[in-house]
């Protein structure tokens, strides 16, 4: 089923010094759509993340979730109620956590909240870790848990900041095609930021380009 699931419109933000670090941002992502966007650091591509999020609060403009109004200039809903997934860097894993709580920690009121976990965890390969710790398993195994535990709530839409980015080669690799056919096979709306480009052309029906806080589509290199 096609339609719009994120409809961005005319958001700019700015921070205390009144400098913009987004400025009449535009976007719409569809639904089951994969979108990168890329730019340098500092660019403002996570704190447009953050804003979808919930995270922060845009200065102007009105970000629509499902034809509904998430946050405009008199209202914001709060994160916990826009059903977003949010991938970065770092994973972020509970440590306190085994790794079949850390992904069952969103679901935990869901009827079926037994076999989701155990769904996403074997999706992405870590099934026999369930009953370990974060700090018991390697950094790509920890990026896979992260995943499933983003996917396991069937957001609205999934959010991946530079989830990739510490691994090395061979298990980026591995990772993207694997994401990559669970995200199609879900039918998953995502935003992926990212630097690389060669990553951006891999994963995404478009790539949009931030520079001076400002979005610009630009055109696919390569199928996939």
């Amino acid at each position: 089923m096609k339609g719009s699931v994120l409809e961005i419109q005319n958001l700019s933000h700015s921070y205390e010094n009144g400098n913009y670090t987004l400025e009449n941002i535009d976007l719409v992502v569809n639904r089951g759509e994969i979108i990168s966007i890329i730019g340098a650091s500092g660019c403002g591509k996570t704190t447009l993340l953050r804003i979808i999020a919930g995270l922060e609060k845009q200065s102007k403009g009105t970000i629509k979730i499902n034809q509904s109004i998430a946050s405009d200039a008199n209202f914001s809903t709060p994160p916990e109620n826009r059903n977003i997934g949010l991938v970065v860097q770092d994973r972020a894993l509970f440590p306190h956590l085994t790794i079949y709580e850390n992904v069952n920690f969103g679901i935990r009121r869901l009827p079926n909240k037994i076999d989701i976990p155990l769904e996403y965890l074997k999706l992405f390969k870590v099934e026999k870790l369930s009953k370990k710790y974060p700090h018991e398993i390697s950094g790509g195994e920890q990026q896979r848990v992260a995943l499933a535990r983003s996917m396991a709530p069937n957001p609205n839409i999934l959010l991946l900041d530079e989830p990739f980015n510490a691994l090395d080669s061979r298990l980026k690799s591995e990772l993207h095609n694997e994401t990559k056919k669970i995200l199609k096979e879900k039918n998953s709306t995502v935003i992926i930021v990212s630097h690389d480009i060669e990553e951006a052309e891999f994963f995404s029906d478009k790539i949009y380009k931030m520079d001076n806080g400002q979005l610009a589509e630009i055109s696919l290199m390569t199928k996939n």
